[in-house]
């Protein structure tokens, strides 16, 4: 027992100190121009922000429809060994439905970082 929770500080101690290492580099990187004014910094990061926000969410409710899935799944198979192969096609098709909502939310994702169609809106 205890030889988890020193393993476990151990492992916060050294991503800490990892962190502290490697942020000198990472904020000193120039990501926007300094020339630019102060609304287009401000746009791109709420865009930023929002398709974090979008994938973050979305894969959340992927995750729990998957799992919702899977869970029916086996304990349909449970009930009637059967029905496997039958079960498993329904299963399969209802996680691929699932997962293209993922693939509609890095869809949005992309578009809201790289072809926004509000820039001309708000920078002009």
């Amino acid at each position: 027992m205890l030889h988890k929770f020193c393993k476990g500080i151990f492992t916060v101690i050294t991503t800490i100190a990892a962190l502290f290492v490697s942020s000198p580099f990472v904020f000193a990187a120039e990501a926007i121009p300094v020339t630019d004014s102060n609304s287009k910094v401000l746009f791109t990061v709420i865009a930023m922000l929002g398709a974090g926000l979008v994938m973050g969410v979305g894969a959340v409710g992927v995750a729990l429809g998957i799992g919702s899935v899977g869970n029916a799944a086996c304990n349909a198979v449970g009930r009637n060994p059967g029905g496997q192969g039958k079960i498993m096609m329904t299963m399969l098709v209802g996680m691929a439905m699932a997962e293209s909502i993922a693939i509609y939310c890095l869809v949005i994702a992309l578009v809201l970082l790289y072809a926004n169609p509000y820039m001309r809106y708000f920078l002009g």
